[in-house]
């Protein structure tokens, strides 16, 4: 199948916003990368996406800076010209300026691919030689969309947060390593830019294309390594931000949340967060024995929590006071987010 044949089967509505203004398809498929402020992980990244097996001549790379920055704009314009030498294969940098946050750049270079199908993986990713190639047969039968196989190895004593990471590889769709029909996409829409960080923007157009009757296979030879980045001391407490977006894609696809994503409110969090409140009312009202039980309450949950979490991670001195430590704070922040999420968006959620 070649390009041609992948555009005619873009029929419909959509067909004339599956197409940058005057131009015409040229190659099979586009592989959209966002980035930000990382030419060193995109690098390795463009070097796989490089060598993949699929003819050079029918596939382009296009790579959309949130920055943008002169370091990754050289980088790929760098990469760019050896490909063009080397293979022929074409690269494009996209510096994105309108937006912020990986959701609104893959909109950017999906807007301006000239293919009919779109290959989305992250710059901090690796994908197989056979990568490309799988992805595109998987939509051969019609499909709207594809997600492939994502490995996530880990350490034998991993972090806590390399942990929580890994969990990328267990998704159902994630657009570290996903395939979609332009047409669909124009249909859509792209991603929801509120989606300002990576989290549930692509469970978002995942729901969107399954509300419009679309169809979503596995392709499981479509693999792509990605390895867990190494994080600060703490980082767990600034994740907890993403909790808002929890509430948007709540809010736009409330039955598919409930039947894919885990709804039950974070008990545990509440629990902690009420009985160190309880504590403190009780001591202000000078009723100290209620007061000390909450207390007791909230130390007895904070430390089953830190202990939950060191239960498969590492037990190093730096680890567990991190995680002591961090365990503190994260059910107030988690909350905190989770509410903020649910007033800005308008939505119950708990």
């Amino acid at each position: 199948m070649n390009a041609r044949d992948f555009g005619q089967a873009e029929t419909g509505s959509a067909t004339g916003a599956a197409c940058p203004a005057g131009e015409q398809m040229q190659f099979d498929v586009s592989v959209v990368v966002p980035t930000y402020a990382r030419p060193l992980l995109l690098g390795t990244c463009l070097d796989a996406l490089a060598a993949q097996d699929f003819d050079a001549a029918r596939y382009e790379i296009i790579v959309c800076d949130d920055g943008p920055d002169d370091a990754t704009r050289a980088a790929v314009e760098r990469f760019a010209q050896h490909c063009a030498s080397a293979r022929g294969l074409v690269v494009r940098y996209l510096p994105v300026t309108a937006t912020q946050g990986p959701a609104g750049a893959r909109n950017a270079g999906w807007r301006a691919a000239r293919s009919p199908l779109i290959a989305f993986t992250d710059d901090d990713t690796i994908p197989d030689p056979h990568w490309l190639t799988a992805g595109v047969d998987a939509l051969r039968s019609g499909a709207d969309a594809a997600s492939g196989a994502i490995a996530m190895p880990l350490p034998d004593a991993p972090t806590d947060y390399e942990l929580d990471a890994s969990g990328l590889a267990r998704s159902e769709f994630a657009t570290a390593n996903a395939f979609v029909r332009r047409a669909r996409l124009a249909a859509l829409g792209g991603f929801d830019e509120r989606y300002t960080s990576a989290w549930r923007e692509d469970s978002d157009l995942q729901f969107a294309i399954l509300q419009m009757g679309g169809t979503i296979v596995r392709a499981e030879r479509a693999l792509v390594v990605h390895p867990v980045r190494p994080a600060r001391w703490g980082v767990s407490l600034s994740q907890q931000k993403k909790s808002q977006f929890e509430a948007l894609l709540y809010r736009k696809h409330p039955e598919l949340y409930r039947q894919r994503i885990d709804a039950t409110p974070p008990l545990r969090y509440y629990a902690i967060v009420a009985s160190l409140l309880c504590a403190g009312i009780a001591a202000l009202a000078g009723q100290l024995l209620v007061a000390a039980l909450a207390l007791a309450l909230w130390i007895a949950l904070t430390t089953a929590f830190c202990v939950r979490r060191l239960r498969h991670t590492r037990r190093d001195p730096m680890h567990v006071a991190e995680m002591a430590w961090t365990s503190i704070l994260i059910p107030f922040l988690s909350i905190y987010w989770r509410l903020r999420g649910a007033l800005r968006y308008k939505v119950f959620f708990l």
